[in-house]
């Protein structure tokens, strides 16, 4: 354990949520939901508004209509926060070089091997100074927590949000934890809850009493261990700068459940083609190709299918992910469907099994021409646009905007900027060719920075001057 806080946690409040109220005027200080959208969807993030009727993270988007049914529901736009999270980390690789992205707007920082003073004024110093650079490089506020140990490091970040700062002093860390909750704990779940509560155990300091033996007993050896020294207060996990990616994967929810086995398949070989891209984007190969299938009635299974080597070829993927497919039954339907790719390496070995699935793929092209051409459109003809709600839109007469809702052969657009006044709302048909789908603009600035990207970065020095700038994406649902 360390003798002075110097490990810092950041956690973005509400981040989705915020960033969109700071993109449209109209919903600051309303209630906002972000996430799938359909009778299937799960909230990513809510904001605080919306928090006060019940509604929270991980949720099903249905049940959070009924808490809520006059919040704003959105779909995501990674594009916009994918360009704040790298304003927000390239801040923080500005403090130390061991920066440990856990997600989009989440991040463990070692301020010591910044060069920052091993005092806890100092480390607050740079805490509150980090806050203060979020909020004018994005617009946007982060709440901080610092101690000795990842571990409590995140806890003090959570007991600060949001928009605040919580400093746990080494030494101090038995008297906070002992009162409070044992799933405030790292790797405590509802199971794990469970088992300790039917032992009479609710608390940190229950936990602690309860000794490392009992723990064992109950939990089992790495596991009770591993808890009993976190209810002490201790964790001496490092910050690591890389976190190697242990998969790649993508996965779709549908509205209804698919039955046809046809277009279970073409998902399955459609999700794989999307993997592949993230595989070949991060320049990584895999070994093993594994499929994930929910049926109807929640039930799930994976099944996986190891190669002689790591490929990233598409037809490889496509056609082991078939193979797996055809081991399951989905007569019942199937309401989510997953295709990932793990035993990932740097390179890509030449496998005679990749040669031969592309020749086939590229035969069966040439015997059915005809069959492909139907599933294709005709040269020219566009596909019809879908306007999700929050969607970004560029109108030729009225300029940018967003959806507010669409159905019934119409698109409801509200036409504001983040740096305007509450825009008006026009309803237009939805093949209108003066409308078209648009790119975030920034969050801060005005009319003058609307073609420049989503923020600017900015950077601090690490002793301080200001010098100028974390099991997979929501499927729409």
């Amino acid at each position: 354990m360390r003798r002075a806080p110097t490990i810092l946690h950041l956690d973005m409040d509400a981040f989705y949520a915020a960033a969109e109220q700071a993109a449209k005027p109209s919903l600051r200080g309303k209630p906002v939901v972000v996430g799938g959208i359909g009778p299937r969807g799960v909230v990513a993030t809510a904001s605080y508004e919306a928090r006060v009727f019940g509604v929270r993270s991980a949720m099903p988007t249905a049940q959070a209509r009924r808490l809520c049914p006059n919040a704003a529901y959105l779909s995501p736009r990674f594009t916009l926060y994918r360009q704040v999270s790298d304003t927000v980390m390239e801040l923080l690789r500005a403090l130390s070089p061991l920066v440990e992205p856990l997600s989009l707007d989440e991040a463990f920082v070692d301020l010591e091997a910044g060069g920052v003073p091993a005092e806890t004024a100092a480390v607050r110093a740079v805490g509150e100074r980090l806050r203060r650079d979020i909020k004018a490089a994005t617009g946007l506020t982060g709440s901080v927590g610092l101690a000795g140990a990842k571990m409590l490091a995140k806890i003090a970040s959570e007991a600060a949000k949001p928009d605040g700062l919580v400093v746990i002093e080494p030494g101090t860390e038995r008297e906070l934890l002992g009162p409070m909750p044992v799933r405030t704990l790292p790797g405590v779940g509802p199971a794990t809850a469970e088992t300790l509560r039917r032992a009479g155990i609710h608390t940190v300091a229950e936990t602690a009493e309860a000794g490392e033996a009992e723990l064992v007993r109950l939990l089992g050896k790495a596991h009770g261990t591993g808890l009993y020294a976190m209810a002490l207060g201790q964790d001496d996990r490092p910050v690591v700068a890389e976190r190697d990616a242990k998969s790649v994967s993508v996965e779709d929810t549908f509205e209804v459940d698919l039955t046809d086995r046809t277009r279970v398949r073409n998902e399955v070989l459609r999700l794989a083609d999307r993997c592949v891209g993230r595989l070949r984007a991060a320049g990584r190969s895999g070994r093993t190709v594994v499929i994930k299938v929910r049926n109807y009635d929640f039930s799930t299974l994976t099944r996986s299918e190891t190669l002689r080597g790591p490929t990233d070829d598409p037809a490889v993927v496509r056609e082991a992910a078939v193979r797996l497919l055809e081991t399951v039954d989905t007569t019942g339907g199937v309401r989510l469907l997953g295709v990932g790719v793990t035993g990932l390496a740097d390179f890509t070995q030449e496998d005679l099994f990749a040669q031969l699935a592309t020749e086939r793929e590229a035969e069966e092209q040439a015997a059915e021409p005809a069959e492909e051409a139907a599933g294709e459109p005709e040269a020219g003809v566009e596909l019809p646009r879908r306007w999700y709600p929050g969607l970004d839109v560029v109108h030729e007469e009225f300029g940018a905007g967003w959806v507010q809702g669409s159905g019934l052969g119409r698109v409801t657009v509200r036409f504001e900027t983040p740096w305007s006044a509450p825009g008006r709302v026009r309803t237009f048909t939805v093949d209108d060719p003066a409308l078209r789908p648009g790119e975030p603009l920034p969050l801060l600035g005005g009319p003058d920075q609307s073609s420049a990207p989503a923020i600017r970065p900015k950077s601090v020095s690490p002793a301080g001057e200001a010098e100028s700038e974390a099991g997979e994406e929501i499927s729409r649902r």
